[in-house]
């Protein structure tokens, strides 16, 4: 069985962003004034609507609407800037609900070591959440939409509501916008402390792009860093024909001039009727001074990816698990992370 690997994917995205910008979908053609106007005045409503019809929920003084089914997909944690965890996630709705494909959606998070909000300090102000966003998007036919938050760690409970978006203008007889609600509880992990650790794996498809994104377009894409795109496998199931495409980054390590010592060795176990078994290995990977480009330092900020391309011809069809192991040669500390896939013909 032959089993190819590839070296450091795109130093460029060793500076991981944020969390995306927060902005408005924007429209193609650029709208007159008045529509502006409207535009902004409806936007100003679904999200009064949105924001109280989630206080009312949280406060138990109505049930979480279901007109749309709201499923979370995935999340996954990667180190972000100032001691944040930048966390792209996926959420699905039910699409054939909605009767034009115009929602607000909006994401509130709420610490679950915080104190209660009382209705006294409600009227004093709006409360100060974690992450409180609002956007309006158009839902693919496919109801899948994927956005990012930043958060410490920490436990959180996640909020989601979404809305039909009203019309422009309110019409006789209009009946009411169709809603759905989900709440999801997160453990946000530490990432910035000085243990070794790795961000989430991403198992995928993972491509370059000609440029960076701007702000509205990495909303909307929040698996993308810097130059290079991720479109994540939700399911981990992959075809023989194609390949296993694994992207994570290292965090933690100790370097000499500013470069790391570290050896990552993959293993594979399928899953079978009768137990575990070992299948096969790839060559360890080396991450130094010799491998790494002569720019990369640490202590500048540079994030180390680790990363492997498996075809999977060879793989017979069934379960498996891919134990990735770390050793940190300057400081001698080791990590193993797994993560469970599955190959069909």
């Amino acid at each position: 069985m032959h089993i190819r690997r590839v070296l450091v994917l795109a130093v460029a995205a060793a500076a991981l962003a944020t969390a995306p910008a927060l902005a408005a979908g924007q429209n193609n053609q650029q709208p007159n004034r008045r529509d502006q106007e409207r535009r902004s005045q409806q936007e100003q409503r679904d999200t009064q609507a949105l924001v109280q019809m989630v206080d009312a929920i949280a406060a138990g003084k109505q049930p979480a609407p279901t007109d749309i089914a709201v499923q979370w997909e995935a999340n996954h944690f990667m180190r972000g800037a100032d001691g944040t965890t930048y966390i792209p996630f996926s959420v699905t709705l039910d699409a054939a609900k909605l009767a034009a494909p115009g929602v607000g959606m909006y994401v509130r998070v709420v610490s679950k070591s915080a104190a209660p909000v009382t209705a006294e300090a409600a009227k004093k102000g709006a409360p100060a959440y974690p992450w409180d966003n609002v956007q309006f998007l158009d839902v693919k036919p496919d109801g899948k939409v994927a956005r990012a938050m930043a958060l410490k760690a920490g436990e959180y409970e996640v909020l989601v509501a979404v809305k039909e978006k009203s019309p422009l203008e309110n019409q006789r007889n209009q009946p009411p916008s169709k809603a759905g609600f989900l709440r999801r509880d997160l453990t946000v992990p530490e990432l910035s402390g000085p243990d070794l650790t790795t961000s989430s794996l991403l198992l995928g498809t993972i491509e370059q792009i000609p440029a960076a994104l701007t702000p509205e377009q990495q909303q909307e894409n929040p698996y993308t860093f810097g130059t290079m795109r991720v479109v994540p496998s939700l399911d981990a199931k992959f075809k023989k024909a194609g390949e296993l495409q694994v992207l994570f980054w290292v965090y933690g390590t100790q370097a000499n001039g500013g470069k790391p010592d570290l050896q990552i060795e993959y293993n594979f176990h399928h899953k079978t009727a009768e137990g575990e078994k070992y299948f096969n290995k790839t060559a360890p990977q080396m991450l130094n001074a010799s491998t790494l480009p002569p720019q990369f330092d640490i202590a500048a900020g540079h994030q180390l990816p680790g990363s492997l391309v498996v075809p999977l011809a060879s793989f017979p069809v069934g379960d498996y698990r891919l134990e990735i192991k770390l050793t940190d040669k300057i400081s001698g500390k080791t990590l193993t992370q797994n993560v469970s896939f599955t190959v069909e013909a």
